[in-house]
């Protein structure tokens, strides 16, 4: 087959191969055309999940009628300069609006500030219609129908109207937290309505945006982060180690205000959680990073959802090390959520959250609060069953001495602990987990501070502290090293080889030994004892790969922190321990100074907090 130059129409669609993959796309294209127009209000109307209808009104400046055939034209722009290195704009490359119009009924009608009427411009599956006058507020009004009808293969691949749905809110979403001061109305076509009034773009704004979009415990379960390193700025939000998620879907990150789902940012996120959750649950993040735009790609895909860092390990240690800090200082916090979880197993007909929990046989995160459930109250099993309710439902007096029995329990595990502690002092009362009061179950310290009741789980409460208390060992002083017999030669290409030779001294400072040996190989003749046989080909391979990455060694750091948590698993207090007041104590004192002692090394909460106004309900005095 000769070489032929391939219709515009047929080049449309291939880039809108590219850029609009189901509706969502569409949206997300057409509401950042408008914030680059700076529209202050924005309102999308989908039907059929966005197969049958999307549709974007903004009150920005608007297009011009002379400049709405090139609109619609391929690679033409208002928003770049000569500099493709200087972009400040969430759109740049001229191609959403041609490619949207060669796969479905596009008509696009606006009116600028000072025009006295508006214009409008259509393409029916890549056939542009003349432009024609049209009656509109000043804005711009972009309709888009039977989207993918010319490319119909495409419709294939879309799912249902609800997932489609579900994705085009996600998107816009994603995309209004980065712009408080604008307000985001979406419709359905079920007439379901999201609609985000404008806050403001302060600090106090954003976060109130943060809230509509991500719910009103967010914020009273966040950290504020603000960090800066060489030139690169991180703002936001994290959420504190018991507040988390079962996916990764409420992690929003943006670089220079723009939505961006990055493989090294969410890798820097888990990273920087890895002590405090476990491995199925997920922290919520909104990260905000600014930096020169010369210093960022933004171009690496048409979806410019991708992005790439001049210095990924700069952007990764800013990331890792800002929200460690941060946790660090915020002490120990306890997620609000825990006492509505509490609060729901009082009620009737709740059963505990039943969770599969980890490989490591802990329980999950969800276990260790209690949610409403759909199982019943059953009387006979019940340890507040009726008295006249036996086991084989015979009537009983319930005042006879074998009925009384019953209630019977014994002298408690620890009443002479309770017996022996002093009335805690103010002092005591005012602390973060207040003064020990008993212990019951020989695991759980009950304590008691002015407006709260806190029941702490002893052995995950120790096994942080002595974690913490090894890792602070561990990384303030060079890890001790085993030498190798004979050296170990680890065969790598040449690129991977030098990378290693670079880090070369950040290694032996954990342990790993490792130099030059020839092109193309490195020799490893120490290896950190805490690892004992290992497998050293690998280990390297890993960490030459982390280095290609994330120009960090990472990798090894955390083999050495997860020793550390198995060794602080079997060196703490063990459930079954009778403890005295003044160990009680103690220990609740260790946890205030103690950072992400909120969590254990497996991530589930070491204690939770209940306030004496939701006690009050429990028993109908509010």
């Amino acid at each position: 087959m000769p070489i032929r130059q391939l219709s515009e129409t047929m080049i449309n669609q291939i880039a809108a191969g590219e850029v609009i993959e189901r509706p969502a796309s569409v949206v997300k294209e057409l509401v950042e055309n408008a914030l680059d127009a700076g529209a202050s209000r924005v309102e999308v109307v989908t039907a059929g999940g966005g197969l049958n209808l999307i549709r974007v009104t903004d009150d920005g400046s608007g297009i011009p009628e002379q400049e709405l055939a090139l609109a619609v034209a391929r690679h033409c722009t208002s928003k770049l300069s000569h500099d493709i290195h200087d972009i400040r704009s969430l759109g740049f490359r001229g191609e959403a609006l041609p490619s949207i119009g060669s796969v479905a009924r596009l008509s696009i009608r606006s009116r600028t500030a000072g025009g006295d009427s508006a214009a409008e411009i259509g393409i029916d599956g890549g056939r542009v219609s003349a432009v024609k006058p049209a009656a509109a507020n000043r804005g711009t009004t972009v309709e888009v129908r039977d989207l993918f009808f010319a490319t119909p293969a495409r419709l294939k691949f879309m799912k249902g109207e609800r997932a489609e749905s579900s994705a085009t809110s996600d998107v816009v979403k994603r995309i209004a937290i980065a712009f408080p001061a604008v307000r985001f109305t979406l419709t359905g076509a079920d007439r379901s309505t999201l609609e985000l009034p404008a806050t403001s773009d302060t600090p106090e704004g954003r976060l109130a945006r943060v809230a509509q979009v991500m719910g009103k415990d967010f914020p009273d379960n966040a950290i504020a982060i603000d960090a800066a390193r060489e030139g690169v700025h991180l703002a936001g939000h994290v959420s504190i180690p018991s507040y988390t998620r079962a996916n990764a879907l409420q992690q929003y990150a943006y670089v220079n205000g723009r939505p961006v789902r990055d493989k090294l940012i969410a890798g820097a996120i888990r990273g920087a959680f890895a002590d405090v959750l476990p491995r199925d649950r997920h922290a919520v993040t909104v990260l905000f990073l600014s930096l020169d735009p010369s210093t960022v790609d933004v171009n690496v895909h048409p979806a410019k959802a991708d992005v790439r860092f001049r210095d990924p390990g700069l952007v990764r240690g800013l990331i890792v090390g800002a929200i460690r800090e941060a946790l660090a200082a915020a002490g120990i916090r306890a997620a609000t959520t825990g006492a509505a979880g509490m609060m729901a197993a009082f009620r009737p007909g709740a059963t505990p959250y039943a969770h599969p929990g980890p490989a490591n046989g802990h329980r999950s995160y969800e276990a260790a609060y209690y949610a409403s459930g759909s199982g019943g109250f059953d009387p006979l099993r019940s340890a507040q069953r009726p008295l006249e309710m036996g086991e084989a439902r015979a009537p009983r007096n319930g005042f006879a001495e074998s009925d009384q029995a019953a209630f019977d329990t014994g002298p408690l595990a620890s009443a002479d602990v309770r017996a022996g502690m002093a009335e805690p002092t103010e002092a005591l009362l005012g602390m973060v987990l207040g003064a020990a009061r008993a212990q019951v179950h020989e695991n759980y310290i009950v304590a008691q501070t002015r407006d709260s009741l806190v029941i702490v789980d002893q052995h995950a409460a120790h096994e942080r502290l002595v974690y913490e208390a090894l890792k602070n060992a561990l990384h303030s002083r060079a890890v001790p090293s085993q030498m190798l017999l004979l050296p170990e030669i680890v065969d790598l290409p040449e690129e991977d080889a030098e990378r290693l030779a670079m880090h070369s001294e950040t290694l032996a400072r954990f342990g790993l030994g490792l130099e030059r040996f020839g092109p193309g190989a490195v020799a490893v003749r120490e290896t950190p004892s805490m690892l004992g046989e290992t497998n050293v080909q690998q280990l390297v391979r890993d960490l030459a790969d982390e280095i290609a990455d994330n120009d960090t060694v990472e990798t090894l750091k955390e083999r050495l922190d997860r020793i550390a948590a198995t060794m602080a698993c079997h060196g703490s207090v063990r459930s079954g321990r009778l403890l005295k007041a003044e160990e009680m104590n103690a220990l609740l004192r260790q946890m205030e100074a103690t950072p992400g002692s909120g969590t254990c090394n497996h991530g589930r909460p070491t204690y939770i907090e209940l306030k004496l106004a939701d006690i009050e309900r429990l028993f109908g005095r509010r």
